[in-house]
């Protein structure tokens, strides 16, 4: 009878190790030490480690000590009930940074161990809150069409009278012509930037190589505003064309790489530009019982001093900026050109590490996808 018993319990515990392995959802189990006790195939996908690797770890050495994570750990050991928290950003020395839906659940009757479940961000949020960035671009579109009339054609006006003046003007009334003339210059610039969220002409697209794309974006960098600055290239090799603009991807990551220079000036800048193939990342497009997949990621990896937490939801909205004398419209028509390509992009912010992730279509021919006829503006 007991070895009956021993049976049974054998065959649930190595029932209860299957059904763990075949869960979609990465599944942790630490001690109060942290220690990392149990994984799933789900948890070493995630992290990008292997189960032997990550079951002599401890959690406070996989990720940043004064990450989330690690409060709410704590916090569930304290109080014994369940935590949920979402999109948390999870980042450590071995560990890319990303965003996730975090639930830690302690343990009934063993209160030395909680189980941890970890998946990454809802892709239907990032879509939700692209589709809210471009409705952003679409305002600015308009208010760009107005300011043309009503702006760039008075301010000729103004800069044409500030030169006829300079012609008899004294010294010192000079300086104030000349000053007219550069700040009528600097609105100019600013009204013709924004003039670029109200193209409305159809993309053409075709299949690009990501990669060359990337290698002349690096030399333009390397060539002007990032001399200084030390470049990686991670590249997947084995890469399907994408399907874009070739022209408007460039302009897409020369401004991402642009933002990342500047943010590592006051350290030893490194930029890291890499591709990989994700095959899950599938969307439903609205109107169509079609789904667009966009298996291409290319991420503009930096380690600047980051965004603060409080403006990375709305870094891509026009006019939100960091900088001191920055507009707020690059990443703004960043993210409308990645959504005429049908693309997403997404932006995981840290002190020391800050990165973009674009996902972006393969081309129909170059990897047998079928791309919806609403997509192909």
């Amino acid at each position: 009878m007991t070895s009956a018993l021993g049976r049974s319990d054998q065959d649930t515990q190595i029932g209860t190790k299957a059904l763990l392995e075949t869960l979609p959802v990465a599944v942790i189990v630490v001690n109060k030490a942290l220690q990392i006790r149990m994984v799933n195939a789900a948890a070493e996908q995630l992290l990008g480690l292997s189960s032997g690797f990550l079951m002599r770890q401890n959690l406070n050495d996989m990720v940043h000590e004064d990450a989330a994570l690690i409060s709410l750990i704590h916090q569930v050991f304290r109080q014994g009930h369940s935590i949920a928290e979402y999109g948390l950003s999870l980042a450590g020395p071995k560990i890319s940074p990303q965003r996730i839906d975090v639930q830690i659940t302690p343990i009934l009757e063993d209160d030395s161990h909680l189980v941890i479940s970890l998946q990454e961000c809802s892709m239907a949020r990032q879509m939700d809150r692209q589709l809210a960035q471009g409705r952003a671009a679409r305002s600015v579109a308009g208010l760009a069409a107005v300011l043309a009339h009503e702006i760039k054609n008075p301010l000729s006006g103004i800069r044409g009278a500030a030169q006829l003046l300079e012609q008899s003007a004294s010294d010192q009334d000079r300086e104030l012509t000349q000053l007219i003339c550069m700040e009528s210059d600097r609105i100019r610039n600013l009204v013709d930037r924004m003039e670029l969220f109200s193209d409305e002409r159809p993309l053409q697209r075709g299949p690009v190589n990501i990669h060359d794309v990337l290698g002349h974006v690096r030399k333009l960098a390397m060539t002007g505003f990032a001399k200084d600055i030390v470049f990686q290239e991670h590249y997947d090799p084995s890469l399907p064309s994408v399907f874009g603009n070739r022209d408007q991807l460039i302009q897409v990551f020369l401004n991402l790489v642009k933002n990342s220079s500047e943010a590592t000036r006051l350290s030893q800048g490194e930029i890291v530009l890499e591709t990989s193939y994700k095959h899950s990342v599938l969307i439903s497009v609205a109107g169509s019982r079609d789904r667009l997949q966009l298996p291409i990621v290319v991420a503009v990896r930096d380690n600047g001093s980051g965004i603060p937490e409080e403006l990375t939801q709305s870094i891509f909205e026009p006019f939100v900026t960091t900088k001191t004398r920055g507009t707020g419209l690059g990443l703004s028509l960043v993210a409308k050109i990645v959504e005429d390509h049908g693309g997403i992009i997404e932006l995981v912010s840290e002190p020391g590490q800050t990165v973009f992730s674009v996902f972006l279509p393969a081309h129909p021919r170059s990897h047998g996808e079928v791309l919806v006829d609403d997509l192909e503006r």
